[in-house]
């Protein structure tokens, strides 16, 4: 039996210490200069992480509620969204939609695989004049990384003036996403995930074509008002009391994240997924995502081998070995675990969590060849890291 507890959860993730400490700072004044001073050291970082010149708002909420805002700010009652749904987080997205009153269509893809460009492209040329579309950059629930890029080409040859709204809560940081030169008009991610702080804090990018679109929308709003964020971060200020310890934390990672580099940061998380995936392919279990291409960099969705509970497996690999890692979602709840590999990871982490998967494993009777897992993220470690 263990107390100690390492988190491998798609988020909340590991948080540096200099993050960690930076929280138990004295208050300030959030109407002050100094909170004013670091607000725009933090939107300057931001928009780098975002890789956009345009307006990036901070919001004391959850990802849930980015979403949210994302919503309500672009859209009227009544409005046609499409809604690409490739798990539990783009079925959440289209249900908000839908709650205030929007006219949702979704393309659902099969759980374990992307919405591919070809989906969108026939659903769009069946002419429906779609004032916005959903799209979610890393699905967690099946961890599915799907390709933005090329979706958001196919959005713009069909409906050059639709809304792009992409949930990159958990993806943000993971993998490239240049928010500008793909075009994309609200990009939400979480300060929770490969940020590297505790949950509290919500970002948002927001394009001129979005704010053309906040000037109409005519959904109820008021926490969650754009225009309010917009017009307090000029002043160096946000609308409401601000987690001004999040705020504290957040720089910290921020310096840490600028000095990697965002192509290191990068291929850092391309490099934890893939250890992790050659590991668990190697000990022959099952993938959530089988094609390469699409697999999250950010959480790996694995099947245990038969006659083993996930929750049980869960439960064990926790008792015995400190490891916490995620259950199911949707109609993969009793069916898969999630091993969380976004944020302040490194491949330490990840041969530790091979070890522990191992050890567990044979610990439940299953029939496994000790040490191939490690063996293969060994192989993997000396292969090379592309450029991305």
């Amino acid at each position: 039996m263990t107390d100690q507890m390492r988190i491998m959860l798609p988020g909340p993730t590991p948080c540096p210490d200099a993050s960690l400490r930076a929280m138990a700072r004295p208050m300030i004044n959030h109407r002050g200069k100094e909170f004013a001073a670091m607000l725009a050291r933090i939107l300057a970082d931001l928009k780098w992480a975002y890789q956009t010149e345009h307006d990036v708002l901070i919001m004391t909420t959850s990802g849930t509620g980015a979403l949210e805002a994302a919503v309500v700010n672009t859209l009227s009652p009544g409005d046609r969204v499409l809604g690409l749904v490739s798990g539990e987080f783009g079925k959440r997205f289209a249900k908000i939609a839908e709650t205030y009153g929007a006219q949702v269509d979704t393309v659902e893809a099969v759980y374990g695989e992307p919405v591919i460009p070809e989906m969108v492209e026939a659903r769009l040329k069946e002419g429906t004049p779609y004032q916005a579309v959903l799209v979610t950059h890393n699905e967690t629930s099946t961890s599915i990384l799907n390709p933005v890029g090329a979706i958001a080409q196919v959005i713009r040859r069909h409906l050059p003036d639709a809304l792009i709204l992409v949930d990159a809560v958990s993806g943000l940081g993971t993998s490239a996403l240049p928010v500008d030169e793909l075009d994309l008009d609200v990009v939400l991610a979480g300060a929770q995930k490969a940020f590297m702080i505790p949950p509290g804090l919500a970002f948002a990018s927001v394009s001129p074509r979005a704010w053309r679109a906040f000037e109409k929308a005519k959904m109820p709003r008021f926490y969650f008002d754009f225009g309010k964020h917009r017009d307090f971060h000029a002043k160096g200020q946000t609308p409401w009391t601000p987690a001004i310890s999040q705020f504290f934390a957040l720089e910290e990672s921020l310096k840490l994240l600028r000095a990697e580099g965002l192509e290191a940061i990068y291929q850092r998380h391309d490099q934890l997924m893939r250890l992790i995936r050659a590991g668990a392919r190697a000990l022959g279990l099952k993938l959530v995502v089988e094609d390469d291409r699409y697999a999250s960099r950010a959480v790996t969705g694995i099947f245990p081998p038969e006659g083993i509970s996930p929750a049980e497996f869960r439960k064990t690999l926790q008792a015995r070995f400190g490891y916490v890692v995620a259950g199911g979602q949707g109609p993969l709840t009793d069916h898969i675990f999630r091993i969380g590999h976004l944020g302040y990871y490194d491949a330490a982490d990840m041969l530790g969590m091979l070890a522990a998967l191992e050890a567990t494993l044979a610990l439940m009777g299953a029939r496994i060849q000790p040490g191939a897992a490690i063996a293969a993220a060994e192989a993997a470690l000396r292969e090379p890291v592309a450029a991305r």
